[in-house]
């Protein structure tokens, strides 16, 4: 096998990311940022800390790009389970399906979601913090060109944060909502062309903000969908005989 045939798609996202994470970290230690003057008063528990933090959002997201999101054999069974759905771009079937995540190469499914949004909130903190430490190393001088060729880096990186913490942010948020009422991305996004979600006016899966918590993070109470959705057509048989 040729040594390029080993560099899919996944491969390359995930060394970019890996690649890019690091780099960014390395400007914030190598120019005049609060990380360097912490360093150099010999203050090592805050820088250790973020490289820690760093360490660990990529570790995580290393996990959930890799790891199993859920996938089901459908072959032998007359249709696929409840919740479930064919991802193209994986070619396979995932239960719970939320999406399929470009920047990870993957999908997220029942299994890596809480993971996912673990991810998020883990790396949201890191984002965060590494903005403001490169805000801590923009001292802003003329001549502009004089500035620019100086601090011309650290300012992309701040742009380059500003831009991750913005979308971070606002999937964390979206991704909380949609834990909070049990329900998907392909769900909420596409309720119309789902025949178990058309035949709903509302969302069968919905038992509570606590109990929804409960079952996204520690799988407590261990019902299946298909028992949830048995239990929703009981309670609305019971509401139209009353």
């Amino acid at each position: 096998m040729a040594p390029w045939a080993l560099l899919s798609h996944g491969v390359l996202v995930r060394t970019g990311h890996t690649v890019l994470t690091w780099g960014i970290t390395l400007v914030l230690f190598l120019h005049d940022t609060a990380l360097r003057q912490w360093e150099e008063q010999g203050e090592l528990l805050l820088p250790l800390t973020f490289l820690l933090l760093v360490l660990g959002s990529l570790l995580l997201y290393l996990a959930v790009s890799l790891m199993d999101p859920g996938y089901v054999n459908v072959q032998p069974q007359p249709q696929q389970p409840l919740r479930a759905r064919h991802c193209r771009e994986c070619r396979r079937c995932v239960r719970r399906y939320d999406h399929h995540c470009p920047w990870m190469e993957n999908c997220v499914g029942e299994r890596n979601h809480p993971l996912f949004v673990a991810y998020l909130a883990l790396q949201l903190v890191v984002l965060l913090w590494g903005l403001y430490l490169a805000w801590s190393g923009l001292h802003f001088f003329q001549p502009w060109g004089l500035w620019l060729r100086s601090s011309g880096l650290l300012f992309a990186t701040f742009l380059l944060l500003s831009l991750f913490s913005l979308v971070a942010g606002l999937l964390l948020a979206s991704h909380l909502y949609l834990v909070a009422s049990n329900t998907t991305t392909w769900e909420f996004m596409s309720s119309h062309r789902i025949a178990y979600l058309r035949q709903r006016p509302g969302n069968p899966f919905d038992r509570g903000l606590t109990r929804n918590v409960a079952h996204f993070f520690c799988g407590w109470p261990s019902e299946s969908w298909e028992t949830l959705w048995v239990e929703e057509e009981e309670e609305e048989g019971r509401n139209q005989a009353v």
